[in-house]
């Protein structure tokens, strides 16, 4: 069902297995930058999901020698059964890029989503897609685009390396 959101939000990638992130479940959708990881594997640098190690290449003396990024994060889907799940699992993203929630159609039907949902995805800049009984998606809410989002810090590194490290298992290459 992620496959068949993220083609039908126009995200070009590869979707990983869901993952938990963050303490949220969420698939990702990425690309490897695959310059950046010939560099890495040149000077024997794999993916580092430390969370700690990872947090110290922003510091203003490593900066310069920490590993560029190597995976480029299309967008982020919360897959679940209620609306409010998937919010509370897409949000956390949201500030970094893309993010959709993939939902049920019986949810999108109810007065509650209607009232609450949407109003708090426009407000998150969150897309939102459907999908029947048969698999079928549709685009509920189209992402906002124009909102504000945060460069890049010691969580969206650590969360760049995990999904990194996730897109050299699912294309079987080579780490460093």
């Amino acid at each position: 069902m992620a496959n068949a959101a993220a083609g039908r939000l126009g995200w070009q990638g590869v979707v990983l297995p869901e993952v938990t992130i963050l303490g949220r479940r969420v698939c990702v959708v990425a690309k490897l930058r695959t310059d950046v990881h010939a560099e890495r594997i040149a000077f024997g640098v794999g993916p580092v999901t430390d969370r700690t190690t990872v947090a110290t290449w922003t510091w203003p003396e490593f900066t310069a020698t920490a590993p560029a990024p190597a995976a480029e994060i299309v967008g982020v889907l919360a897959v679940a059964r209620h609306w409010r799940t998937a919010m509370a699992a897409a949000v956390p993203f949201a500030r970094y890029g893309d993010a959709a929630m993939v939902l049920p159609s019986s949810a999108v039907m109810s007065k509650d989503y209607l009232d609450n949902c949407l109003p708090r995805a426009r407000s998150y800049g969150l897309a939102v897609v459907s999908a029947d009984e048969d698999a079928v998606v549709d685009r509920d809410l189209d992402g906002c685009h124009e909102r504000l989002v945060l460069p890049e810090d010691a969580v969206s590194r650590w969360v760049n390396e995990i999904v990194y490290e996730q897109l050299l298992a699912s294309y079987d290459l080579p780490v460093a």
